[in-house]
């Protein structure tokens, strides 16, 4: 087997599959990160023994005999096929202590600094993706672990140096393959997190200027004077003065004569005749009469109207905290970005996509405006959330399941083109617009670029963005944990606990939509709770734990639920409303370690909806009216789950919350399934339409097999087979309905060997549900052991509905489940 090592971020180990090999204890991984650290060469036991324990505690007596068990261990880990007795080929025994004899490419620091190395004698084409693919292997600070360990501090330092030094390569050759606007967003952040390295000042003024951005260039070079002079007392290097000089200058040698090649690249990007024409003809967009946006500045209008090859506008001169003058989300079409220098409305896009929520406004439902005729909501809100309308116009109504039995419609949202028939917060040049530039112009102005409150500012937009839709949930999670890294590298464990803990969006469905993402977000705030000073703020150390006890929902660890009795402890001490709320969303995702908890759910939410009222906590007064929802659903309380879904509509109409559709859609089907009189066909047409507002809604923790699963349970309640189509993707819910699968193609030895090898469900909004399935199968095929198991786990939720505690689907009673094993089991084997 071979394995692989990473150190650019937590230490790790992979097997030849790819897969993460369990490394036990802190002292394992120590041991492990020590032997890399001194690169192939033997690590006396003595020195491991110093290196362990230093700082922290004498040695114990028997440390010797401690470090050999470790090194024992870790040996089974990391070849688990070595016959007993037989020497170890990988971490070897050598004179007085150990080596680990990893290959070249076998550790990821090792391949970057080689990779790095190469790139600077390959074609620029080449060496630009060869330094993409290295700077891509980075998880987070280099051993990330073992930050405070002398040790490691040599390496932390000089990979650390390695890996800017790749950053800044790779600005330089996108710069000389004409790609300056690519470059300028990543040195933005660059510069902002480094602020004494002149080289990065340097390259992010040259990309601005090549960009036709002379007044940020000069901006930016003046910035990186007065941290030089106001920090360090020290006037800037001879290249920052060369260049600024050279830029009043318009110095030749600072364009390489690509700007008309630009202007063609956006021309034919945006598409549109007016440009396509300036591109023919050679000509300036300024210089040909083009009208400035009315609150813009001119540098910013010419950013708007400038060559950019990336097609989006990533560099205005008026920028947000972290990407100056971002004037719409990542992606986002630069129809838009057209109509906010044209001073012309375009069809459904607001005129700026970082401003504020537009008034609210309701979209007629026609099918003008969805190609796809899907009607499908455009947007991501917060994970398992709701967010605001995407940028491409307002949702319409949904399509809800009318009580008579019949199937929804299916709607189209339309994108309205009419300037009369927006809010005028939308309007080119409008008030939010003007409020919006004016602040964030002002922002750039007074913080510095290296000032630390910029990370806390841009996760506070992070935090934002993810509840507004249009892409903002993707984008913020990415950002997100590029945040925590950065803060990480500062070495300030506070600021970084502010980081993590500011972003406190609310969540509703126990799956992660990126359990590696949480993995890393879970394992940040522990490391940065265990070096927290004795003196930080209870509040910082509150939202840490309700991090990591929202992080990790749906795993078996202890550690989650402990974590969110911490965090809501203190915040009841502390009388913090919206510190309490954040708790109280941990310990519901932490309210799943057996079946039958749908009325401790039910109180949490009703906490939730009362605390939020009272002091003005929106989105988590709906996530406890969903929580109520999906709580009274479970206990059967039909009418209670209603006034929950109204109530939870009429906050995100009033909020402009469209996501909250999604899972309100989605319950009155379930609604309908459980009334009783509609026809199986017309649920699944229901099914299928609510299915329409997940796609493209940002979340493929809920999204990814549910509908199978539905469709599924639908099958089983009304005693029909499942279903046996081979392309049909069952998600993470395959091994619950693989059985039922099998049977339905009448192989019942298969579906026996399924049920023997069958896992326990996920501790989550469906753990009751997938027993179910299985108790099905199981009495199917006469499983006694799979019967018992279904039973024993089943029996604190007699009094429920399998499923419904999802607030989506619904296999029915679960005493009738129970009812059926025990007649099962009864009966002789």
């Amino acid at each position: 087997m071979e394995v692989a090592f990473g150190v650019l971020g937590p230490v790790t180990a992979w097997d030849g599959a790819g897969d993460v090999i369990a490394l036990r204890g802190p002292r394992h991984r120590a041991v492990l990160a020590r032997l890399l650290v001194a690169r192939r060469r033997v690590v006396p036991v003595g020195r491991l023994v110093e290196d362990l324990w230093e700082g922290r505690e004498e040695p114990p007596a028997d440390a010797v005999g401690a470090v050999r068990t470790f090194v024992a261990a870790l040996r089974r880990a990391l070849e688990p096929e070595r016959p007993p007795r037989a020497p170890a080929r990988l971490l070897v025994t050598e004179g007085p202590g150990y080596a680990l004899r990893a290959t070249p490419d076998a550790v990821d620091a090792w391949r970057f600094e080689r990779a790095v190395t190469a790139a600077g004698a390959l074609p620029e084409e080449r060496a630009l993706a060869r330094l993409e693919e290295a700077l891509g292997w980075w998880r987070g600070p280099a051993y990330a672990d073992f930050g405070a360990e002398a040790w490691a501090r040599a390496e932390r330092s000089r990979l650390a140096e390695l890996r800017l030094h790749a950053v800044e390569r790779r600005a330089e050759t996108q710069l000389a393959l004409g790609r300056a606007a690519e470059a300028v967003p990543d040195l933005d952040a660059h510069a902002a997190e480094h602020p004494w390295r002149e080289n990065a000042w340097r390259l992010l003024a040259l990309a601005l200027y090549r960009t036709s951005r002379q007044g940020d260039a000069l901006a930016v070079l003046r910035r990186a004077r007065t941290l030089l002079v106001e920090q360090l007392g020290t006037d800037p290097g001879p290249a920052l003065r060369r260049l600024e000089a050279d830029v009043l200058a318009h110095a030749p040698h600072l364009d390489p004569g690509i700007r008309g090649l630009q202007e063609g690249v956006w021309a034919e990007t945006v598409g549109g005749p007016l440009e396509r024409a300036w591109a023919r003809e050679g000509g300036d967009p300024q210089r040909q009469g083009r009208p400035q946006a009315e609150g813009v500045p001119q540098e910013q209008a010419r950013a708007q109207a400038g060559g950019n090859p990336q097609g989006r506008m990533r560099g205005q001169a008026d920028g947000g905290p972290q990407q100056r003058g971002r004037a719409q989300a990542d992606g986002e079409p630069l129809e838009r970005a057209r109509a906010q220098a044209d001073g012309k409305p375009q069809e459904g896009a607001q005129s700026q996509a970082d401003v504020g929520p537009p008034e609210p406004a309701r979209a007629r439902a026609h099918g003008d405006g969805d190609p796809q005729g899907h009607g499908r909501v455009q947007a991501d809100g917060g994970p398992r959330e709701w967010g605001r309308t995407p940028a491409d116009g307002e949702p319409p109504e949904p399509a809800r399941a009318p009580t008579d039995g019949s199937p929804p419609a299916r709607t189209r949202s339309q994108a309205d083109g009419d300037p009369a028939e927006r809010p005028r917060s939308q309007s080119v040049g409008g008030p939010a617009e003007q409020v919006w530039a004016a602040a964030t112009a002002a922002y750039d102005r007074t913080v510095a670029a290296g000032a630390r409150v910029r990370l806390e500012s841009a996760v506070g937009l992070l935090r934002d963005l993810a509840v507004t839709g249009g892409g903002g949930l993707e984008a913020a999670r990415g950002h997100r944990l590029a945040a925590i890294t950065a803060a990480a590298e500062l070495g300030d464990p506070e600021l970084t606990a502010r980081v993590i803990g500011a972003y406190d969006v609310p969540a509703i469905w126990t799956r992660v939509d990126d359990p590696r993402l949480a993995a890393e977000t879970v394992a940040a705030a522990e490391r940065t709770l265990a070096v927290l000073p004795p003196d930080a703020h209870l509040a910082v150390r509150a939202r840490l734990l309700a991090t990591v006890a929202l992080e990790s929902r749906g795993t078996r660890s202890a550690r989650g639920p402990q974590a969110a009795r911490q965090a809501e402890g203190i915040a009841r001490r502390l009388n913090d409303p919206a510190l309490l709320a954040f708790a109280l969303n941990g310990v519901f995702m932490q309210t799943f370690h057996r079946a039958g908890l749908a009325r401790q759910r039910d109180v949490i939410g009703a906490e939730l909806v009362a605390l939020s009222a009272r002091h003005g906590l929106v989105t988590h007064e709906v996530l406890g009216h969903l929580v109520r929802l999906q709580a009274r659903s479970a206990l059967a309380d039909f009418p209670g789950a209603d006034r929950h879904a109204a109530a939870a509509e009429q906050l995100a109409e009033r909020h402009e919350l469209p996501l909250v559709r999604v899972f309100t859609q989605w319950y009155r089907v379930l609604r309908l399934a459980e009334n009783g009189g509609t026809r199986p066909e017309d649920l699944e047409a229901a099914y299928q339409d609510a299915a329409l507002r997940l796609d493209g809604a940002g979340m493929p923790g809920l999204e990814h097999g549910l509908l199978p699963l539905a469709l599924l349970c639908l099958r089983v309640r009304h005693g029909r087979p499942a279903q046996t189509d081979e392309r049909i993707d069952w998600g993470p819910y395959e091994p619950w309905a693989r059985p039922l699968v099998t049977l339905a193609q009448g192989r019942p030895d298969y579906a026996r060997t399924a049920l023997r090898s069958l896992p326990e469900p996920p501790r989550g909004l469906l753990f009751e549900a997938l027993w179910c399935l299985a108790a099905r199968a199981a009495l199917t095929v006469g499983d006694r052991d799979t019967m018992e198991r279904a039973r024993d786990e089943l029996a604190p939720a007699a009094a429920e509905l399998a499923g419904a505690g999802s607030g989506l689907l619904t296999l029915g009673p679960v005493a009738r489940y129970l009812d059926e094993l025990a007649g099962a089991l009864r009966s002789p084997g």
